[in-house]
This record gives C-alpha cells, structure tokens and sequence, in this order.
C-alpha cells in the first residue's frame, strides 16, 4: 500500500472524530446570524426570536447582523462565501431561496449547492384582500369580475419580484385573469393605497392587513394556505373557495454554508427544533401570524428544491425583472 493511500485512510479515519470534537465544544465563540434585509421585517423578527432562544441555551451570544441589499442577494452571498464552521448563518426566506434563482439571471452563489439547510422556522399565511368598494364577496366573484373586465383590476405588492407580486401572478396564472400589478417600495403604502381604492387587491402576510379587515376597511376573501387558519378559521382557503391548487405562503429557515461538519448541524438543528416548539417561541410566532415547522435538515433542504421548481415558471410568466 503506498504512503498516499495510507495517509488519505488516516484522514479519513481522524476526520469524523475531529468532526466530533469540535461539535461538542460548539459554540466556542459568537455566532452570526445574518438577515439580508433592514431590521424590523419579519425575517429580521424570526431571526431575533432564534437567536435569543440559541443564546440562552448555548451562553453564547448570537448577533443579528443585517446586510440588506440586491433583494436579499448581498447577506446570502456573504454567508455562501464564509468559512463552513457553524459560526455564520443566514435567515433564507422565500424571496432569497425560492424566487431569487430564477429572478435573477446570475446569481454569486448557488441557493442549493452551495448551503447546509438546517431548519424550516416558519410559515407566514398569504391573505387575498380587496378594498370593499370592489363588487365581489367571494374569490368566485372576484374571478368572474376580473375575466368580464380584463385589465381594470389592479393588485399591489412591495415590489416587482417580492413575494406578494408573484402571489398575485400565481393567482393570475390559475384562473386565467388579466390583473394588473402596480408595485410599490414596500408593502405598507401598498396596502395604504388599497385602503383608499387606489388599487382593488392585494395577497400578502396576514400581519400588514389583519387589522384592517377587522375594522372594515378591507374584505379578506381568502387565505393562501393549504388549510384554514385557527386565526380566521370562518376564512375559506383560495384553493377551496375556488382556485384549485393555489398554496402561497411565505416561509423562512436557517441555513449555513456548504460543508459544515454534519455533527454541528445536527446540533444546530436539534436546539433550533427544540425552541420552534417551546410554548414562548410559539407564543411569538403566532403575534406574527407564523405558524412554527421545526423540520430536519434533509426536509428542509428538499423544500427549497420544490420551492424553486414551484416558483420558476411563475417568475418567467410574470416577466418580472430585478428592480
């Protein structure tokens, strides 16, 4: 046997111990969590609920660091581009992980190939609202108006790309309408204006509309979830209340570059599961409408897969461009 073979027998014997090793001394030291968004949204607010549930179990501080930029592009590419030992991570969402690689014609990173998935955290329920001057009661109606008078509906989001534009161009793709997206630089003037009948519709988070609906300002006419909420469980789903097959809900999860040593991430994930289904972490995500996952890595990762598939032909039917 020759002294190359003998050495690569060696290291591969010693590696999964020293994998080991530094898994049971993890964390030594800060951990990074990056949101590749501005403080305040609710990916920054996931991560914050994470971070301090890791802080307290581990004693070791996790700091939030926001790099926003590029759609989220800039914070992902800096975590695909750090070194795979556990100590820097990113909250991935939806628009990073799912819209993104087809949004986008070339991305510094790639979304799979290049991340250790560890946990889906959360998903946030979609709701389709109208402005109450829109004569349609039900998604049925809706429909029926948008196809009587293609082109006079109008939906807003927080941007061309975001989730919310490509929810209405998913809706617009199954019920073979003609509405028209009007972007904004952000979700709140989006909704600002559809409360004041500038615009008719709306799919976006629960979060920004709940409040109005329950004032009367706003009439949900459907929640974009597989199934019904507990929060609004008199609310039909889309799907049920008649686009079948229509599921659009936001999600986020943490993820680390490629190649972190599997002892680590199961580590991560065992304690990041363990918090998503603590009562207080529960308790926290339902104030923002999130309803807590908690999945392996693997599931986690062939989510994402799925989520790409999924987004890919309604990115390219949409004809959305990076703003």
């Amino acid at each position: 046997m020759n002294k190359s073979l003998i050495a690569a027998l060696v290291a591969a014997s010693i590696t999964p111990a020293l994998a080991a090793e530094s898994a049971n001394d993890y964390p030594s030291k800060p951990i990074r969590l990056v949101v590749p968004f501005t403080p305040g949204g609710s990916t920054d607010i996931l991560a914050r609920v994470i971070g301090q549930k890791l802080t307290e179990a581990w004693g070791k501080q996790v700091v939030i660091d926001n790099r926003p930029g590029a759609g989220g592009n800039i914070g992902v590419d800096l975590v695909a581009k750090s070194p795979a030992d556990g100590y820097t991570l990113v909250m991935g969402h939806i628009g990073t992980f799912g819209v993104n690689p087809t949004l986008y014609p070339k991305l510094p990173f790639d979304p799979v190939k290049d991340f250790q998935p560890i946990t889906l955290v959360a998903l946030v329920p979609n709701m389709l609202s109208v402005n109450p001057a829109l004569p349609a009661k039900s998604v049925k109606e809706l429909v029926a108006l948008a196809k009587a008078k293609p082109g006079t509906i109008n939906f807003g989001s927080g941007g061309s790309g975001s989730a919310a534009h490509l929810a209405g161009e998913y809706f617009k793709l199954l019920t073979k309408t003609e509405i028209t997206h009007i972007p904004y630089r952000g979700t709140s003037p989006a909704v600002t204006d559809l409360i004041a009948g500038q615009i008719q519709m709306i799919i976006t988070g629960v979060p920004p509309t709940l409040s109005f609906v329950k004032a009367g300002k706003l009439r949900a006419l459907g929640v974009a979830t597989a199934k019904r909420l507990p929060l609004l469980p008199e609310l039909p789903t889309i799907a049920e209340a008649g686009v079948p097959g229509y599921e659009a809900t936001q999600w986020y999860g943490v993820l680390a570059p490629a190649g972190v040593p599997k002892p680590i991430v199961a580590k991560l994930n065992a304690e990041m599961v363990k918090a998503i289904k603590g009562a207080d972490v529960r308790d926290k995500l339902a104030a923002e409408a999130a309803e807590p996952v908690g999945n392996t890595p693997e599931e986690f990762g062939a989510f994402i897969r799925k989520e790409i598939a999924r987004w890919a032909p309604v990115v390219k039917a949409s004809g959305a461009r990076p703003e």
